[in-house]
């Protein structure tokens, strides 16, 4: 049974989640701005998402907590991927012919760009914990009969949010392929993904 104020508070805690700056949406924005494969990439992102959010609220979210090898999977493996994504946008700001997206250049094919956002969103922990766990324990609190309300809402906010990162850094992209504007992504990029990492590591 739909009810409404049960699907605006998981919508709320989706969106307080989702839209938090990290490796993701970094990613998506970069693909906004070169215009490559946009659609795809959000695509992804959002099945990614309303696949977890689904198994948390389910249930799954509250067996992986308990079990202390996924976690530790989920934190190291999580760790090391984000270093070497923090320090190959760092390798890139620092190739000036990296910064601007050619005319004529050829774009990934559409395989990889699947490939990449896969990997950035499946092997980053943090999309985990947000969806699966956090997510997953909140909407799992609320009676039967209302988990599927608060699981919409969640959905909802990671569509509206992928939709709009994407095709908003798309139509904004001439603004961001300056230069300076792209070297500042890249170094931004680079720098949650290294603080994500240590966040991880010390936590």
């Amino acid at each position: 049974m739909f009810t409404p104020h049960v699907f605006l508070n998981g919508m709320g805690l989706g969106a307080s989640l989702i839209m938090a700056i990290g490796a993701q949406n970094a990613h998506v924005l970069r693909v906004g701005v070169r215009r490559q494969h946009v659609a795809a990439t959000v695509a992804i992102c959002i099945l990614i998402d309303v696949v977890l959010i689904a198994a948390g609220v389910a249930g799954m979210g509250a067996l992986i907590q308990e079990s202390p090898l996924l976690m530790g999977l989920a934190r190291w493996g999580g760790a090391a991927f984000l270093v070497w994504y923090g320090l190959r946008s760092w390798a890139s700001m620092l190739r000036a012919d990296a910064l601007e997206v050619k005319q004529g250049a050829v774009p990934p094919s559409l395989q990889r760009a699947l490939v990449s956002v896969l990997a950035l969103s499946l092997l980053n922990p943090h999309v985990y914990l947000d969806t699966l766990v956090l997510l997953g324990t909140l909407g799992g609190n609320y009676p039967q009969h209302q988990r599927a309300s608060f699981a919409v809402g969640a959905m909802t906010a990671s569509l509206l949010w992928f939709t709009a990162l994407g095709f908003g850094a798309s139509r904004l992209s001439e603004v961001f392929q300056r230069p300076l504007v792209w070297k500042g992504i890249e170094a931004l990029t680079g720098f949650i993904m290294l603080a994500l990492a240590a966040g991880l590591i010390m936590g």
